[in-house]
């Protein structure tokens, strides 16, 4: 008989199904405190995240043969939004600096104004000429955002209640008080004068505002000419027309590069004849493109370029560092523009807009002087009259 063999294989014992499932579910106070601690994370982790930069616009012309003024007043800008950044931006946040390229086009203009305002700019500066600031201040208007311009003096927008600030004076200011120096002066009595067709709204109201002032004076305006520059061949054609006229002096209403040409031209007439110039030609491109033929051009400005001011000296060298050329009246003028927007946002209390802050605030330091708003965002600005001399704008009062 045989003896059964053993083996030591023991049956398996199939676990009760409810306690198998409370075993490996986990309990809800783990899930809780899972959830807790990615909540916890995420959070962290946008607290760290710095906040959204706040966005400002500039909008100038800095392509094209006369891009002198905005490639200037763009620099003036960009250093302004660096500098302010650098000192910890704007109730701790970054100020973020957008910029685009009117060309000096109202199409092009507007197209960047409304590319601005839908990137969420909270304010712009510029245009940098009038003709721009015309096109695009309705859209401006409309949207409710502010624009700063350095250098658009057009008396089609002063005493608007509208969105358009400026930190020079205006056109007629300007004008007027240019008039009045030439008339003390007695160097002409009567002016042959041109102006660019293409930025009217500024050349012919500067031109009438002149031309009131320097008639009451005792002296006339006895030839006027609109002309659009283009080509040595037609500004010959208007230094001839301008020097056929019974004048004892010539007035150019125009940009730096248009006005360094046709004083080429003139010159090649009459190496004597007195000049005189508009505000806006008083940049380094003047006497770059006119050279020898700029010797002698009366030209006003709105700032003083020997000033001894520590806040201009302080600006002046870091622009110099940055860029290594000069500011001209277009960077000065843009630096403190670019400035009041950013005092204003600094100071701005919440739900009130960047135009109603700079109202309530009214005063602002510049780099030269004070800068001091009306109930229309418009002000006074000091003028300064310089002759060119040896290369070099020479201030003579």
């Amino acid at each position: 008989m045989m003896t059964p063999r053993t083996t030591n294989w023991t049956p398996s014992v199939k676990p009760d199904r409810k306690v198998a499932r409370r075993r490996s579910a986990p309990r809800a106070g783990t899930l809780i405190r899972a959830w807790a601690i990615i909540v916890l994370g995420i959070a962290a982790s946008l607290g760290c995240q710095p906040p959204e930069p706040i966005r400002i616009g500039f909008v100038g012309g800095t392509s094209g043969r006369v891009a002198d003024l905005g490639i200037a007043g763009r620099d003036a800008v960009l250093l302004a939004v660096e500098l302010r950044n650098r000192a910890g931006g704007v109730a701790g946040r970054k100020v973020e600096l957008l910029i685009r390229d009117d060309e000096q086009k109202p199409e092009i203009a507007q197209r960047g104004v409304r590319e601005l305002i839908d990137r969420g700019v909270v304010a712009i500066v510029g245009p940098m000429t009038s003709a721009m600031a015309i096109a695009v201040v309705p859209i401006a208007d409309e949207a409710k955002v502010l624009l700063m311009s350095p250098t658009a003096t057009s008396d089609d927008l002063t005493g608007l209640d509208d969105y358009f600030f400026r930190v020079n004076a205006s056109t007629l200011d300007n004008a007027s008080r240019i008039a009045r120096y030439h008339v003390g002066q007695n160097a002409t009595r009567r002016l042959a004068a041109t102006y660019d067709l293409r930025n009217k709204s500024y050349t012919e109201s500067w031109l009438n505002s002149f031309r009131a002032t320097y008639v009451r004076g005792g002296g006339e305006v006895v030839k006027v000419l609109g002309f659009e520059g283009g080509g040595e061949t037609a500004l010959l054609q208007v230094a001839q027309d301008l020097l056929a006229a019974p004048a004892d002096g010539v007035l150019i209403v125009a940009n730096s590069v248009d006005t360094a040409l046709l004083c080429q031209q003139i010159r090649k007439l009459d190496r004597r004849a007195p000049i005189i110039t508009s505000e806006w030609a008083a940049t380094e491109r003047l006497i770059e493109l006119g050279g020898k033929a700029v010797e002698g051009v009366i030209v006003a400005q709105n700032f003083d370029r020997n000033s001894a001011e520590p806040r201009y000296r302080a600006f002046y060298q870091a622009y110099r560092d940055r860029f290594h050329r000069e500011p001209g009246f277009g960077g000065v003028i843009a630096f403190d523009a670019a400035n009041v927007v950013l005092d204003a946002l600094a100071q701005r209390q919440a739900g009130r807009s960047v135009k109603e802050t700079v109202l309530a605030m009214r005063r602002f330091e510049g780099v030269q002087e004070p800068i001091v708003f009306n109930e229309f965002g418009e002000m006074k600005r000091s003028l300064h009259i310089t002759v060119v001399r040896d290369g070099q704008f020479v201030v003579v009062e």
